[in-house]
Order: structure tokens, then C-alpha cells, then sequence
């Protein structure tokens, strides 16, 4: 491994996310982080009805959505956002 390599390795830090889905089976937060994965990350629900997952990742920005029960879903408590090509929108975070 080379020193630039362990160097950017060193700056991964942790995000975390959540989406309050009360009536949801399962929860999966997918974005260009990972390729745009059906399966994403999944989330665990608290008995509050909060799906929460936290990601590991460099420092930059990320295009994002949820997977609830299969079906895309925006973060409703994010204010950034891009359009894409589906005629939707990415909502972004950064780290």
C-alpha cells in the first residue's frame, strides 16, 4: 500500500443518517458512496419508528437517496439537493 494511499485512508470519518419511516419493513440509504447499489447500506429502526445507519467515508460530498419497502424516497430533512436523471432529485451531504 502506498503512503498516499494509507494517508487518505486516515481522513475516512464516520456520517451518520436517519429517516423517520415508522411504518416501514426495511430501510436503505444508496448514492454514488457506493455506486448507486440496489441493496445501498441498510438501516436499523429504533421502536420510535427512526431508521439510523452511520457510514464510513473520505471527506467530500455525496449524492443520496433512501430505499423504503423498494420504493426511492428523498431525506426530507435534507436542503441540498441536484437534479437526476429520472426527473428526481439527489439530496447531498457532505463529510
Amino acid at each position: 500500500m502506498s503512503n498516499h494511499r494509507k494517508a487518505k485512508d486516515q481522513k475516512v470519518k464516520s456520517h451518520p443518517i436517519s429517516l423517520k419511516a415508522p411504518s416501514a419493513r426495511a430501510v436503505a440509504v444508496t448514492g454514488n458512496f457506493c455506486g448507486w447499489v440496489l441493496e445501498g447500506h441498510p438501516l436499523k429502526h429504533d421502536s420510535n419508528g427512526m431508521w439510523k445507519a452511520t457510514l464510513s467515508l473520505a471527506p467530500g460530498h455525496y449524492e443520496y437517496r433512501f430505499l423504503v419497502d423498494g420504493e426511492w424516497q428523498d431525506d426530507p430533512a435534507c436542503s441540498e439537493r441536484v437534479p437526476n436523471p429520472f426527473g428526481t432529485q439527489n439530496c447531498i451531504f457532505r463529510v
